[in-house]
């Protein structure tokens, strides 16, 4: 076997390797329960960062509390994954964020898109998590109050 076929064939086994890590991790996130959240180590590296709009973390144990405070605070939120785009140790991720809000409108589900971008050690875990979506729009416009003011600035914003 030539160093050209060995190179094609150590590629071509690392983006399986990738691909199955990521369908794993979709699997975790489209499943995630509040007992899971312990488990989140298994998906990512130790010392791996996570960055969203609210939070800027390093280390799994503050991955968990964030994933946590998540399940304490919406009721029956769950992640939709619309999309993926794997590239090597990298992917993004199209997603659809659903809960209820447990203060206000109890009865209507909440919608957030947003997006992952991941990077994954050699072991196909996460080391970098770092989530798009707009705060504003997505969040607090629904917020009754904050929303009309939000609502309001965008279109001074716009005129």
């Amino acid at each position: 076997m030539t160093s050209a076929n060995v190179s094609t064939a150590n590629a071509t086994a690392t983006a399986t390797a990738n691909t199955a890590a990521i369908d794993a991790i979709v699997q975790f996130f489209e499943t995630l329960s509040p007992a899971q959240v312990e488990q989140l180590g298994t998906i990512y590296a130790p010392n791996a960062e996570f960055k969203d709009p609210f939070n800027s973390v390093r280390g799994v144990p503050a991955i968990q509390a964030i994933f946590r405070h998540m399940f304490v605070n919406l009721e029956s939120p769950r992640f939709v994954i619309t999309e993926r785009i794997v590239d090597g140790a990298q992917c993004f991720l199209a997603w659809e964020f659903r809960f209820r809000f447990k203060s206000f409108r109890r009865d209507q589900e909440q919608c957030i898109i947003g997006g992952s971008q991941l990077r994954l050690d050699e072991q196909g875990r996460i080391t970098v998590h770092r989530d798009y979506w707009d705060a504003a729009e997505e969040l607090y416009e629904k917020i009754p109050v904050l929303g009309g003011l939000m609502r309001w600035l965008r279109q001074r914003v716009n005129s």
